[in-house]
């Protein structure tokens, strides 16, 4: 069973990235991440192709864990958290 957490926990915060070439919307990600608590779980929304197969990949090398990833169809819904401890 997958674990139903990952897709139905509530974001605190959003940002949407859509229309946002690479790399800034990974840039811009970074940066919203590092303005919220540790802990804190952000929704990105991006579009398909190049930012959906880069952002998330950068994300983890920087040492943001990813918990979900959802086809919306027209975009993907990218769920990743601060960690506790700074990056």
């Amino acid at each position: 069973m997958s674990n139903p957490t990952a897709s139905t926990q509530i974001p605190d915060a959003q940002l949407d990235l859509r229309g946002t070439p690479c790399p800034i919307n990974f840039v811009r990600t970074k940066l919203r991440l590092q303005q919220m608590t540790p802990g804190d779980l952000l929704e990105v929304w991006l579009d398909p192709g190049e930012p959906i197969e880069q952002v998330p990949d950068s994300l983890t090398m920087e040492g943001y864990p990813i918990e979900a990833i959802e086809d919306c169809t027209d975009y993907f819904a990218l769920k990743v958290r601060r960690p506790l401890a700074s990056t």
